[in-house]
């Protein structure tokens, strides 16, 4: 398995943290995880996280609850680390609406430039702004990525894929009223989708309501083998070598 979204900076595992991805990436079923940042302290924490443990690489950006923040300058230094594999995660959040809109608009558009500028993909991060995102994201037809822990239609995902985009499933597929999620995994290409957990975050069922890790992707990953109605082996076969196209990831490791 490749966990290709995840939060390892997170508090929630301090008390655990070395002993928790020591256990997962030697013999827990982890080939390789992707850490994500979400403004400069914890995509400083992810890049730190990467150059510790080989099969583990990061993500930079500024998310966009984090609008404010971004600072491209910053940025480009991440980027410059081999172990920097995207920019994320970045998008628009309009549930609080904090920050206002227009700042996080500008936010995703400066980093959009900036990953179609060093070729890299994006991680993107979509809350009730799907209609804002797609407008925004046809300004930057170079830039491709991943809509993490997906929540969009099915027809937007049509249109996603279309333009080159993979599709992320997390923990939320095994929720009782994941049918709009359920529906896309069914019907996502096998050569477009990724397995995340966005731990600690999106507990599968049957621990929803506990800290999540990497190691509980496999729920999620026999939740996709059910929808799409293939072996659990297939699944993870196949989201792992979408993992490695997107992330360019070295197949030297694995």
């Amino acid at each position: 398995m490749i966990d290709t979204h995840a939060h390892y900076d997170d508090p929630a595992y301090d008390e655990d943290r070395e002993e928790l991805l020591n256990g997962l990436l030697n013999g827990g079923g982890l080939k390789a995880i992707v850490t994500i940042g979400c403004n400069e302290p914890t995509s400083l924490a992810a890049l730190s996280l990467a150059k510790r443990y080989d099969r583990v690489f990061a993500a930079a950006g500024y998310h966009p609850e984090m609008a404010e923040e971004t600072d491209l300058e910053k940025l480009a230094g991440w980027t410059k680390d081999p172990k920097t594999v995207a920019i994320g995660e970045i998008g628009l959040d309009y549930h609080y609406d904090s920050p206002d809109r227009s700042v996080q608009q500008k936010a995703l558009k400066e980093q959009l430039a900036f990953a179609r500028d060093c070729s890299l993909p994006v991680v993107i991060h979509d809350r009730d702004a799907h209609g804002d995102l797609l407008n925004i994201l046809k300004e930057f037809p170079g830039v491709t990525g991943v809509f993490h822990s997906y929540s969009g239609s099915w027809e937007m995902a049509k249109e996603l894929l279309r333009k080159g985009w993979y599709i992320s499933f997390s923990g939320v597929v095994t929720f009782k009223n994941a049918r709009q999620a359920v529906e896309v995994a069914e019907k996502v290409p096998p050569d477009r989708f990724l397995t995340e957990t966005d731990c600690p975050y999106l507990t599968p069922v049957p621990f929803r309501g506990r800290r999540n890790d990497s190691g509980r992707m496999a729920y999620t990953l026999e939740k996709l083998a059910e929808i799409r109605r293939t072996s659990f082996e297939e699944i993870e076969r196949q989201s792992e070598e979408n993992a490695k196209a997107l992330f360019r990831l070295p197949e030297t490791l694995f």
